[in-house]
Formats: C-alpha cells, structure tokens, sequence
C-alpha cells in the first residue's frame, strides 16, 4: 500500500509524550493510507489529463458555432392571411327585380311630391319631371314580373317587364309590357352594387309567342286509370294525403324517401284522370299482378284536384313507384317529366 503523508510527523518518543498512551490506543502517526491502488491512480490521472485537453482544443470550435449562431437570422414561421371578404359583382345579381319594383312605382305615380321622391329613388331625374295636373294615377301593377333580361355592355341591362295593370277604365285588368334600362353602379369601398335606371320606363307591344311545338315527352300514350292496375289505388291515396292533407303520407312512401304534404292543404278532393307509363305499362284488361320487390315504374298522371270556393284544377306529376313487399310505394316525385330525347336523368324529389 502506498502511503501519502498529510501533515509533519510529531516527535512521538516517550519523553516527549504528554502522559503516554493508553492500553489499545493507536498513536496518531500523521500518516494516511488510501484504498486506491497504484495502476486506478495512474488511470484517473490519465483520464483527468485527457478531459483538460479536450476542452482545450474544443474550446475555440465551441465558441465559433455560437457566434455563427447569434449572426444566424431567426426564421419564424409565417401565418397563413386570413381571406379577405370579397365585395358581390354587379354580374352576378340580376337587375330583374329592380325592375319590377320601379314599374310598380311607375304605375301608380301622380303629380304628388311624394309620387316623385319615391320614383327618383329609381330614377333620380324623375325629380325634375313634370306630370300631368291630373291627380294622383289610380292605376296599380298588381303583379310585376321581368319576363326577358338582355345584357345590352356590362353592367347594363335592357329588362322587359309584364305587369298587370287594374284601376284604369279604358283597359281594366290587361297585362301590359315595359321596357327598363337598368345600370349598374359601384357602391362604397366593400359595399354591394347599386342599380339605377337611365330613362323612364319604354311601353312595348307583347313579346311575339313561340310557335315552336310542345317538346315530346317519353312516355305511351295516356289512358284511364285502370281498375285492375294496383299502381292507380297508391297514386290516388297518395295524391290525396299530399294536397288535401287526409291520411298520414308516410304510409305510401319507400323507405328512405321523404315528402312532406303541402300546408296548408289547398284542395279538398283530388282524382287521378289519367296515366302514361314511361315504358311499357300493363295492357288494359290485364289481370292484376304482384310486382317483384325493387321493380320500378314512372308515369306521368294528370288529375283533377277541386278546391272549396274555386274550380277543380288539373295538375300534372312524374312519379316514380318502387314495389316492396308485394305493393307498390311512391319513391319520388320527379322534377320534371321525362323527355323523350333526354338521357331520363332529370332530377327528383324525395330520393
């Protein structure tokens, strides 16, 4: 063992001693002794060396990365903008209903201040108009509806107008026509487009109608509902429940379809005066058969649907039906009927 001296050794002879030492007792040489051996010292000095002079030479290197650190411009990670509300274009709001409203104020206008603050707001040179001494006009549109729009430059529009005109003596309760310039004018910064018409109202002589003819459907030729057809008993109880609100209409429904019954019910009897099959239907006199599940069948039925003060009225639906469990069930009112060069895709409702 390798002895390390830690302090002067006293003079330990008996004379010097103070009063000797007891029985047992070990004198305090001043000497040390450690467990470490000889090889595990010269092994930590070793290490204790190497670690110096790795710090030593790593010293410089450590200190140029934290300088190119601090030169090192910090990238922060930028936030998506948020969309920016984009005002409506006069392009994509129709002037037809600009123009129904100032043919309705332009109707009824008189010679009255308030008559032309209320047209001006139409048209701003109606303020400096002159009217005709004849009192307030005691004609009205009863109805205004723009029944042509023709794009005459951007945002310039020429809108023609069928109103139908009552209180006048001469032509009492006549649809006339009109024609509107209507402009379209920017708003405030964020603001909807503003309309305005150029001139006063232009009456025309009635659109020429179409000569064309009625465009082909795709369905046989009609026929009376047939007695033994299963199908006319779900279509007449269906029909009835749907426009005169009698029995519960979920009851003719597949599943999965809904439809609601109108409200308020306008009708108060309604009668299935004739059907088309889209396709081949069943032969009059054909005895009644029980459809296959998930057959389908569209037809076209016209029915007489009477009213409690008014006349019966004839109604036209597309219907398609669905056979389940041995009886057929309505699957949807179509949108519109088939047509004969159609790919028969047209849209429904209630599928």
């Amino acid at each position: 063992m390798r002895l390390r001296r830690t302090r002067p050794a006293p003079d330990i002879s008996p004379e010097h001693s103070p009063g000797g030492l007891a029985s047992g007792e070990v004198a305090d040489t001043g000497w040390a002794t450690t467990s470490m051996s000889t090889g595990s010292i010269a092994n930590w000095t070793a290490l204790v060396r190497w670690s110096a002079w790795g710090l030593l030479l790593a010293g410089p290197l450590l200190g140029g990365w934290a300088l190119a650190s601090t030169m090192q411009p910090v990238t922060v990670p930028t936030q998506a903008e948020a969309p920016k509300a984009q005002p409506a274009s006069s392009d994509a709001v129709a002037p037809s209903g600009f123009a129904e409203v100032y043919v309705a104020a332009y109707v009824k206008a008189g010679d009255s201040d308030a008559d032309a603050e209320e047209l001006a707001a139409f048209y701003p040179a109606a303020r400096s108009l002159s009217w005709s001494a004849q009192g307030r006009s005691q004609e009205r549109a009863e109805s205004a509806s723009a029944v042509g729009v023709r794009q005459v430059s951007a945002g310039y529009w020429s809108v023609t107008v069928a109103a139908r005109i009552t209180g006048s003596a001469k032509d009492s309760d006549r649809v006339r026509y009109f024609q509107v310039p209507v402009r379209a004018t920017a708003g405030s910064k964020g603001a909807a487009a503003q309309w305005t018409a150029t001139a006063l109202p232009a009456e025309i002589a009635a659109p020429t109608a179409s000569k064309g003819s009625a465009p082909e459907l795709s369905y046989g030729a009609a026929h009376a509902p047939l007695a033994s057809d299963p199908a006319v008993q779900t279509i007449q109880d269906f029909l009835a429940a749907y426009l005169t609100g009698r029995g519960e209409l979920d009851r003719y429904l597949s599943p999965g379809t809904t439809l609601h019954a109108v409200r308020p019910a306008p009708y108060t009897a309604v009668t299935v005066t004739q059907i088309a099959d889209h396709g081949r239907g069943p032969a009059e006199g054909a005895e009644a058969q029980t459809p296959p599940d998930g057959v389908q069948r569209r037809l076209l039925v016209d029915v007489d649907a009477d009213a409690k003060h008014t006349n019966s009225r004839p109604l036209t639906y597309a219907i398609e039906l669905r056979a389940r469990d041995g009886r057929w069930e309505v699957a949807s009112l179509e949108a519109a009927p088939a047509l004969a060069a159609s790919d028969n895709s047209s849209e429904r409702q209630g599928s």
